[in-house]
């Protein structure tokens, strides 16, 4: 399948359900996935050594960050490598959803984009790994194809 390499580094454990949802999305396109744990806060020379031996692959590769509460990791991984970063935060009702702001403001020339929804996210990791990649770019335009179908699939029972 793909050469590109998809790392969804999680901030800690809990958020393993989370990210098998993000990787089975991924594997959805043929691309490999690696999962790995790091805290930006707690560990933060263990996610710097993960992240140097990630960036020294010379596969193409995008970063889907997983934290919650407070995400310094998607900045803090977009911070330390030049490969695309998205931030894929776990639900939470803590403090009425305003968690998810860590995520959406980040300081001036760190850049990580935003995606909630964890099949989206790995989408959008294969559209930005499919940009060099014709084989991929087919299968991603074969799952809108399929999604599009299923829509007017749908229509035509109720009409």
């Amino acid at each position: 399948m793909s050469q590109s390499l998809v790392v969804i580094l999680m901030g800690s454990k809990a958020d393993e359900v989370h990210c098998q949802k993000i990787a089975e999305a991924a594997k959805g396109f043929g691309l490999e996935v690696a999962l790995r744990v790091g805290s930006a806060h707690k560990t933060p020379e263990h996610v710097l050594a993960l992240l140097r031996s990630y960036e020294a692959d010379p596969r193409p590769k995008v970063y889907i960050t997983v934290a919650g509460r407070s995400n310094a990791l998607s900045g803090f991984t977009d911070g330390s490598v030049t490969a695309p970063v998205i931030a894929c935060p776990p639900p939470s009702d803590a403090f009425g959803g305003a968690d998810v702001y860590s995520s959406l403001r980040m300081p001036s020339g760190i850049a990580p984009a935003l995606v909630l929804e964890p099949g989206n996210a790995a989408l959008l990791a294969a559209k930005i790994l499919a940009l060099s990649d014709p084989a991929l770019r087919a299968r991603v335009a074969q799952f809108q194809l399929k999604q599009a179908e299923k829509i007017t699939q749908d229509d035509q029972t109720l009409g």
